[in-house]
């Protein structure tokens, strides 16, 4: 008899094979996997009373807790459709995914209530709203609730191309867009994931990447096949981050290249003690070379790139050491895991075209779109045809991402298509100038965007952020630009800010620095 393929099926692992094991630790609370995954139970029986069936959404607003991990399991083991959003977005955000998922539950860590009592007589749809933690006015108190349900929920048929959960995009520049990921595409994500990176029950994973995004690219559903700890962080500061790494003995974890930085950017007093082999992902923006050896030299640790989308489950590449990387020195080597990669081996077919759908050389210099098809594309998107029919042609997802390949067969992104900085008709990578910065000892992030110029069309302009104490000049960082790059890459104006706008993932949000004042056009 078939079974389907589904991340539940990690679950029903787990509870034979690592019953004593811990399973999450957060904050003060501790669960072996017997007691998570019986919370789970419970929390399924619970949704089944409050009405929720095969199909239904049930969305989840919350930091990294137990109780949003939980949901990762509650929900789709009843054949329901989790919608883990974004919490940092507004509340209109709020309004328009839940309304267009069509969420019967709205579940919301207490952080979160105020923001949807005030659009709630507009979530006519929703039939129940859960506080995480706490209670509120109307509200269903999730403790007591789960307590008073017996953990034999109803059992249903799932087929592993049922929707999974539906992931909404950032929104930046339009609506966000619903991400229909199932089963399927899920656990052969984890599946390639887990062929390419080895993990066992030893080790212990720290949320510093949100659960909401990706999924928390389906490490909610790894760490269970592994038996690994899931240790819970709610915020994203370097202090606590290094205290949890020594006082719980983490060994991996994933994070977006600007909360390397921070991490890497810490004080000598907060990394003290902290242990050298920690490893470690890193993607959702191509992470500079000088980012790479700043983690690996200061701190000792491991770093893996992979690379993805939202649409792909999340993961398609992954930098794969090969053997004659073993013996390249560090700086070498960091060019290299700058590199996308290779495709994981369960993901299916990738490929960079130029706009005719050819692939393009080898070379390492021609530029074309990451496309991909195969398992973990996504089914569509949600209620949203035309932007399905936009994104999928033919078969193949388009990514939007630019991109090279080199001799050896490794992907490496230049830029996102809207992103490639066009001046006096020659193309400048963005990514590459921002890299090319990064090796000064003063800057410690920045960011490169195209602002209109007069006689070349559009010329580069940089955002930069100093590391404290830095210091250096306008001119100066022209010029550390004009001696490893081509002239015209140079930018062609420096802003010194404070910070940068980022995602809740950590991406940049170019948009917002093109509409800055410091981008208005000068001569």
């Amino acid at each position: 008899m078939e079974i389907a393929l589904s991340p539940m099926e990690f679950a029903r692992r787990a509870r034979r094979l690592y019953p004593e094991r811990e399973a999450v630790v957060d904050e003060d609370k501790r669960f072996t996997y017997a007691q998570f995954l019986e919370r789970c139970d419970r929390w399924s029986s619970a949704l089944q009373a409050l009405g929720v069936g095969k199909g239904d959404r049930v969305a989840y607003i919350a930091p990294n807790t137990h109780s949003h991990l939980e949901g990762y399991y509650a929900v789709p083991q009843i054949g329901a459709v989790l919608v883990p959003i974004n919490y940092r977005l507004l509340p209109e955000d709020f309004e328009y995914i839940i309304d267009h998922c069509g969420a019967k539950v709205v579940c919301a860590d207490p952080d979160y209530i105020d923001a949807i009592d005030g659009i709630r007589g507009n979530l006519t749809g929703v039939e129940h709203f859960v506080a995480l933690e706490g209670s509120g006015d109307g509200w269903i108190d999730y403790e007591s609730t789960l307590a008073a349900h017996d953990p034999d929920f109803a059992e249903v048929e799932i087929d592993e191309n049922d929707l999974l959960t539906i992931n909404y995009t950032s929104g930046t520049t339009a609506r966000p867009k619903g991400v229909m990921i199932t089963h399927r595409n899920a656990y052969l994500n984890i599946m390639g994931t887990l062929a390419h990176h080895h993990l066992t029950p030893s080790d212990r994973y720290l949320w510093t990447l949100p659960m909401f995004h990706a999924n928390g690219w389906t490490f909610t559903w790894i760490n269970t096949a592994r038996g690994m700890a899931h240790v819970c962080l709610r915020r994203v500061e370097p202090p606590l981050i290094f205290q949890l790494i020594k006082e719980e003995n983490i060994t991996m974890f994933c994070a977006a290249p600007t909360v390397l930085i921070s991490i890497a950017s810490a004080s000598e007093e907060v990394r003290a003690g902290a242990p050298r082999g920690v490893r470690l992902f890193t993607a959702g923006a191509p992470p500079a070379a000088a980012t790479i050896e700043l983690v690996e030299r200061e701190l000792g640790w491991e770093l893996t790139h992979v690379y993805g989308l939202t649409e792909t489950a999340p993961l398609i590449t992954f930098c794969e050491p090969q053997p004659e990387h073993r013996n390249l020195p560090l700086e070498e080597l960091a060019k290299i895991k700058s590199r996308q990669g290779v495709e994981l081996v369960s993901s299916g077919e990738l490929r960079i075209v130029d706009e005719d759908g050819n692939e393009v050389p080898h070379d390492g210099e021609t530029l074309g779109e990451i496309t991909v098809r195969g398992n973990v594309v996504m089914k569509g998107y949600y209620n949203d045809p035309e932007a399905t029919d936009a994104a999928i042609k033919n078969g193949w997802f388009h990514s939007g991402d630019a991109a090279v390949v080199h001799p050896d067969g490794f992907a490496e992104i230049r830029d996102r298509f809207k992103d490639v900085i066009i001046s006096g008709g020659e193309n400048i990578s963005s990514v590459e100038v921002e890299g090319c910065l990064l090796r000064h000892p003063a800057v410690q992030e920045v960011a490169v965007v195209g602002m209109p110029h007069e006689k070349w069309g559009e010329s580069p302009h940089a955002f930069v952020v100093l590391r404290e104490g830095g210091e250096t000049t306008e001119d100066d960082l022209k010029g550390h630009v004009r001696e490893s790059l081509a002239h015209f890459k140079t930018p062609q104006w420096v802003s010194f800010v404070d910070d940068l706008p980022k995602t809740a993932t950590g991406k940049v949000q170019k948009y917002v620095l093109r509409g800055s004042k410091a981008g208005i056009a000068r001569q």
